[in-house]
């Protein structure tokens, strides 16, 4: 394991809640928070999005990013994932943390104050050079796009 200083900011509408946490010695996602206000909870009717609020920003050190992704236990009880996983966060991004919500399941849900929405994973990035070529080198493979390895 590589750990990273990750400078983080609680925003006022999150005062109260705790911060970011790891649920396990091995985990690589970090828990986000939902910082919606105690009385008025959030309700993802079925087939609905929100952008919901974390309360909080982040520093990333140069050459990592921050990945969004859903919460495996509520993808599989309510149906309710992350809209566009993963999510990047970018090193110079600054404003808050926010997870895009949508309610696949069958029933409304509600997101509560405090409550786990996604995972925070912060992972390194490589960029790029890109070189303009005449021809791509072959491959047994070649251009076959999506199934093209097989059935399963």
């Amino acid at each position: 394991m590589n750990d990273i200083e990750v400078r983080i900011l609680r925003l006022p509408h999150a005062a109260g809640l705790p911060l970011p946490v790891y649920q396990s010695p091995q985990a690589a996602g970090l828990d986000l928070l939902a910082a919606v206000p105690e009385a008025a909870p959030l309700i993802l009717a079925p087939g609905a999005h929100a952008l919901v609020p974390t309360g909080i920003a982040i520093v990333l050190p140069a050459g990592t990013e921050a990945q969004v992704r859903p919460r495996s236990g509520l993808a599989a009880r309510h149906g309710v994932t992350v809209l566009n996983t993963p999510g990047t966060i970018d090193a110079d991004y600054r404003g808050e943390i926010q997870v895009i919500l949508i309610n696949l399941g069958s029933e409304p849900f509600s997101v509560t104050r405090g409550a786990r929405i996604a995972q925070l994973v912060i992972a390194p990035v490589s960029r790029a050079h890109l070189v303009e070529v005449r021809a791509l080198d072959e491959t047994t493979r070649g251009s076959g796009g999506f199934g093209s390895t097989g059935t399963a």
